[in-house]
């Protein structure tokens, strides 16, 4: 699979400006969401190849957020990475059987962020 588009989703400024500069600079493009909800949209108009997740966000966190990815036909294949301050084990766990791919905690780094998208390209 060639990646070439990544949704960023974080509730952040910060965060979501960081993720997309790490990612730019690495070639990809990038779109970005505020929240859950949001991000289902997004996902609709920019059909990403990878997505970027927050966990702790209002309207819709990231655990539902990436139930009904997953549960959706045309977005289940869409590899979520969840990017998270979140740290203990039964989060990582419980982010694994919401159908997530890998988890990054915060404080990242750039390698960190960029390992991840090798990982599915």
């Amino acid at each position: 699979m060639t990646l070439r588009k990544i949704l960023i989703v974080d509730d952040a400024q910060v965060e979501r400006d960081n993720l997309k500069n790490i990612v730019s600079s690495a070639g990809y493009d990038s779109m970005t969401a505020t929240s859950g909800k949001d991000a289902l949209e997004k996902v609709k108009q920019f059909n990403p190849d990878l997505i970027f997740l927050d966990i702790v966000m209002p309207e819709m966190d990231g655990f539902a957020t990436c139930r009904e990815l997953t549960k959706d036909a045309a977005t289940k294949n869409i590899p979520v990475i969840f990017v998270s301050s979140k740290d203990a084990e039964a989060d990582r766990v419980w982010a694994q059987l919401q159908g997530a791919k890998a988890y990054v905690t915060k404080p990242y780094s750039e390698d960190q962020i960029i390992e991840q998208i090798n990982n599915f390209s």
